[in-house]
């Protein structure tokens, strides 16, 4: 009886990839807690004007930066929303 070796075949840019796909997703998640948060704190006027300004500019450039990361690893935006199955996805739709 022949026994068959199952062995995980990985390729190195598509584990590169597939881990910056994670990273990106939770980078994404944490982007979208702090921008609701912060449009929260506006509304209550908790913030000064240059709090608002700072928060603003932070949440501009880390979205930049996302764009980035996103294009260099073949990603998009779509691709870092997982499928949580009945719990639907688990980004929201910005």
């Amino acid at each position: 009886m022949e026994r068959r070796h199952n062995r995980l075949e990985l390729d190195r840019d598509t584990v590169e990839r597939d881990l910056m796909r994670l990273v990106l997703t939770l980078i994404e998640l944490l982007r979208q807690l702090m921008e609701r948060q912060a449009l929260r704190r506006v509304d209550q006027g908790d913030l000064t004007e240059d709090q608002e300004e700072r928060i603003g500019l932070t949440l501009m450039l880390l979205s930049e930066r996302m764009e980035e990361l996103c294009t260099r690893y073949g990603l998009a935006h779509e691709d870092l929303n997982i499928d949580l199955g009945p719990l639907g996805p688990l980004l929201s739709r910005d």
